[in-house]
């Protein structure tokens, strides 16, 4: 199979020659908390995901004031899945190339069934080296590294994880990496090894790695809106979806929790809430676990309300004039660093807050979609709107 230089990441991917042997090999994204398609760590400053169109196009063009509140995207990578006769995998990247366009596919616009998993399908990994620039993945005639065998993932974090409740299904031990991040990349290797008679070759986005600037950071990731199915969905999804809305705090708050990651200070571990837990939630539920994500074990983290607001307020005003875009599916992902209250020199701790998943977003003249939405997205809107009041309570309490 002919493969191809390791790329430089960039604004846009270039062509490149092919050689044989060498590439960027792919690592579980292990902070992330939500979602169904596997982040993965490209290097320090980057992950990707698999492609959908819509998401690719909608990233290309955004609104100049929404990318403030998105990851940059940087282009698009070829990714091999590359097993071997032990029967373990390796997911490596490689420059994507215009011209083999019709060897390359990306994931469809729908969600992955569900599969069994085998232990010997996790990702496997030899190296916890961070540097941003990743070495080639060869030997010096082009073999795979053979070191690279064992499918046990390395201890990648710097605290370990654990679960707050039992639905997912994992361990109650610590453990190296988000439960969920685990789950969902053990789905996608189950999806591509039962594919890989017919190809080995995905299409997937690179964007920026929003936690980079984080040592422990600290994740919520908030599913948006009152509405998750897109325009084109089929009547059974479209159902699907309004079921879980009307079950949760969607119907009621326009949000729900999707997912949660909060450093302990007491006990130098994770803990750390899924989408089912999240569901399950009434409106207090929903205040208790913001409360949670804002808790590190010792005290509440008073000092984050001020800038999350100033950022969520920030957002509804730039999303307000946002005539004809919807977000359906759409996530928001609000960020900390769990290490404890900024040092003295500096004035407040660094927050942030990015819009995630656009891969059932839509706008007027967007692919020409047949359904043209009136006004802003309402329903995203007042899922901020409920969320900066939920923290407005929690900061008045505390005071």
């Amino acid at each position: 199979m002919c493969v191809c230089q390791t790329m430089e990441v960039g604004k846009f991917v270039q062509s490149a020659v092919c050689d044989r042997g060498r590439g960027v090999l792919l690592e579980p994204f292990i902070h992330q908390v939500g979602g169904h398609s596997s982040m993965m760590r490209y290097d320090d400053h980057t992950v990707c995901k698999p492609l959908i169109s819509r998401e690719q196009r909608f990233y290309e063009s955004l609104p100049p004031e929404m990318k403030e509140f998105t990851p940059e995207y940087k282009g698009v990578v070829s990714v091999c899945f590359e097993g071997d006769s032990d029967g373990y995998i390796n997911l490596v990247a490689y420059p994507y190339v215009e011209s083999e366009a019709a060897d390359h596919e990306e994931f469809p616009d729908r969600d992955h069934p569900r599969r069994k998993h085998s232990r010997r399908s996790l990702h496997r990994t030899s190296s916890t080296d961070h540097k941003d620039e990743r070495p080639p993945l060869s030997g010096e005639h082009g073999e795979s590294v053979p070191e690279m065998k064992s499918p046990k993932l390395e201890v990648l974090a710097d605290a370990p994880f654990q679960m707050l409740d039992g639905n997912s299904g994992a361990s109650a031990e610590r453990i190296s990496y988000n439960p969920w991040s685990l789950r969902c990349h053990k789905q996608q290797l189950s999806r591509m090894r039962s594919e890989s008679k017919e190809r080995k070759m995905y299409k997937f986005l690179l964007l920026e790695n929003v936690v980079r600037h984080f040592k422990f950071p600290c994740v919520l990731d908030l599913k948006m809106g009152t509405r998750q199915h897109g325009d084109d969905a089929s009547e059974e999804k479209a159902a699907r979806q309004m079921k879980k809305c009307e079950q949760s705090t969607s119907a009621t708050l326009g949000v729900r929790v999707c997912g949660m990651q909060v450093f302990q200070m007491n006990t130098g571990h994770y803990l750390c809430l899924n989408k089912y837990y999240g569901r399950s939630l009434s409106t207090e539920g929903f205040r208790q676990a913001l409360h949670q994500y804002l808790h590190n074990g010792v005290h509440l983290r008073t000092d984050l309300l001020e800038p999350i607001l100033s950022k969520l307020k920030r957002l509804i005003s730039v999303l307000e004039v946002q005539a004809s875009y919807r977000f359906y599916s759409s996530s928001l992902l609000i960020i900390y660093d769990g290490t404890g209250r900024p040092p003295a020199q500096e004035t407040c701790p660094k927050v942030d807050v990015r819009m995630i998943d656009f891969a059932h977003s839509t706008y007027k003249g967007f692919r020409d979609d047949l359904t043209v939405h009136d006004g802003p997205d309402q329903g995203y809107v007042l899922g901020l709107r409920s969320l900066t009041s939920v923290l407005e309570l929690i900061r008045d309490d505390s005071q």
